[in-house]
C-alpha cells in the first residue's frame, strides 16, 4: 500500500487556503532540484520583511535545518522529526509555549509545512533495509521550491537598504557642507545677492534649518532622497556665493597691484618710510586678551552632548572653551540674535553662559520661533536670578537619549 502524505494539521488546528498553496508549491518542485540550506537561510534571514517571520522564529527554522543531516536541500526525504525537548534545546533554551508559536508563525509564512501523524507524534517509519519510508514532522521542501524567490526578495531588500544609507550618507555630507559654508560666509564677510550683510546669511541658515527640521525619525527612502535633492541644492548655492566672492576680490587684488605699480614708478613721487617704534625706545606692545575662562559647573564635554549641532558650525572641531566662543558667534550672527541682545546677554549670564544659551537655542531648532526674542526672555530671567544653565542642559541630554530610544 502507498504511503499516504498528511496534508491537515493534528489535533485542532486548521487548514487555511494559503497552507494549501504553500503545499501546491511544494508538490510543483522539481525531484531533482538541489539547493544549499544556509544559503537559503541566510536569504530568508536578509529578507526578512518580506517573508514576514520575526528574528526568534528565524532561530526555530536554524534548528530545524541543523536536524537535516545534508547540507543540500534535495530529493524526497526532507522532513525532520525533532521533538520539541530537542527542538527547544537547539532554539537556545526557547520556552514551549514559545516554541509552538514560533513553529506556527513558519507554518504560516509557507517557510515549513506540518506533516503530523495520526497521533500528532514526530517520527520516521523504517523499512527492511534501515531506511526511513514513513516520516512524520516538518517538510523542509518549502526552502527548496522558493530558494529563487527568497533570493530575489534578499537582492531588492539589499539594494533597498543601500540607496537608504546613501541616501542617509549624502544628508550627513550636505549638512557638514551647508553649515560650514555658512560659518565662512559670516566670518568673512561674504555678501548675499538675495540680501546685503548676514540677514541673507541668516536667511539662509533658516532655508537649511527648515529643511532639516523635515526630516523624519524614521523615515523611507523616497523621504530622504527628496531632503538630500533640496540639501545638494542649497549646498551648489551656497559653493557659488563663495566662489563668486573669491574670484570677485582676486579681481580687485589685481586691479590694486597694477594701480601700485603704476604710482610706484612715478619717479615724482618718492615714498618716505617709516620705521616701526620699536618696543625697547618705549612702544608698548598691544595688549593680551584675557584667557576665556570655562563655568565651573559644566563641562565642555556635558555642552557639546547636550548641543551636539554646534560642531556643525565648526571647522576644526571644538576643543577648547576659546573654539567654543567662536562657533556661538558664528550662530548668534545665523540666528539673527542681535548685537544689542548678543550684549546684553553676555553682561547678564556672562561670556560662556550666554555662548552655552545660544548653543540651546540652535539645538531646539524650529521649538524656537524666535531666537532672539527667546535669547532676550532668558537675559532678563537671569538677571532676576530665575533662570540656570544646568535645568536646560539636562533637558536637551534627556531629549537626546529620548531621540536615540526611539530610532
Amino acid at each position: 500500500m502507498q504511503p499516504h502524505s498528511s496534508t491537515t494539521p493534528f489535533g485542532r488546528r486548521s487548514l487555511t487556503l494559503a497552507q494549501v498553496s504553500h503545499q501546491q508549491i511544494a508538490r510543483a518542485r522539481p525531484r531533482d532540484k538541489v539547493v544549499h540550506k544556509w544559503q537559503v537561510f541566510r536569504a530568508i534571514c536578509a529578507a526578512k520583511t518580506r517573508v514576514g517571520v520575526s528574528e526568534r522564529a528565524l532561530a526555530v527554522l536554524d534548528a530545524l535545518l541543523s536536524f537535516h543531516p545534508e547540507t543540500m536541500l534535495g530529493g524526497e526525504r526532507l522532513i525532520v522529526f525533532p521533538s520539541n525537548r530537542q527542538l527547544a534545546l537547539r532554539a537556545h533554551g526557547m520556552a514551549p509555549a514559545t516554541l509552538r508559536r514560533h513553529l506556527a508563525a513558519l507554518v504560516d509564512c509557507g517557510l515549513i509545512i506540518r506533516r503530523d501523524s495520526p497521533n500528532g507524534k514526530r517520527f520516521a517509519r523504517k523499512g527492511q533495509g534501515g531506511d526511513v519510508e514513513m516520516a512524520f514532522g516538518f517538510d523542509l521542501s518549502p526552502l527548496a521550491a522558493r530558494a529563487e524567490e527568497f533570493a530575489a526578495w534578499a537582492e531588492e531588500v539589499g539594494a533597498e537598504e543601500r540607496a537608504l544609507r546613501l541616501a542617509r550618507e549624502r544628508i550627513t555630507l550636505c549638512r557638514r557642507d551647508v553649515a560650514k559654508m555658512i560659518a565662512t560666509g559670516i566670518e568673512e564677510g561674504v555678501p548675499v545677492a538675495s540680501a546685503e550683510g548676514q540677514g541673507g546669511w541668516a536667511d539662509l541658515h533658516g532655508r537649511y534649518r527648515g529643511v532639516v527640521g523635515r526630516i523624519p525619525r524614521r523615515a523611507g527612502r523616497g523621504e530622504l532622497e527628496t531632503i538630500a535633492q533640496e540639501l545638494t541644492q542649497l549646498a551648489d548655492e551656497i559653493l557659488s556665493l563663495l566662489e563668486t566672492h573669491i574670484i570677485s576680490k582676486e579681481s580687485i587684488a589685481n586691479e590694486s597691484q597694477i594701480e601700485r605699480h603704476i604710482q610706484n614708478s612715478n619717479p615724482q613721487y618718492p615714498i618716505a618710510l617709516e620705521p616701526a617704534f620699536q618696543e625697547s625706545q618705549g612702544g608698548k606692545s598691544p595688549p593680551q586678551s584675557e584667557k576665556t575662562k570655562s563655568p565651573q559647573t559644566y563641562p565642555l564635554g556635558m555642552v557639546l552632548d547636550a548641543c551636539p549641532d554646534m560642531l556643525d558650525y565648526s571647522r576644526g572641531g571644538i576643543a577648547s572653551w576659546r573654539d567654543f566662543l567662536a562657533v556661538a558667534i558664528v550662530v548668534r550672527a545665523m540666528l539673527g540674535i542681535s548685537p544689542s541682545a548678543w550684549a546684553a546677554a553676555q553682561l547678564a549670564m556672562g561670556e560662556i553662559p550666554a555662548a552655552i544659551v545660544v548653543a540651546g537655542i540652535l539645538q531646539k531648532g524650529s521649538a524656537v520661533t524666535s531666537a532672539g526674542g527667546y535669547l532676550r526672555e532668558l537675559t532678563r530671567k537671569a538677571g532676576e536670578g530665575e533662570f540656570s544653565l544646568g535645568p536646560m542642559l539636562m533637558a536637551l541630554i534627556s531629549a537626546r537619549k529620548r531621540e536615540r530610544r526611539r530610532a
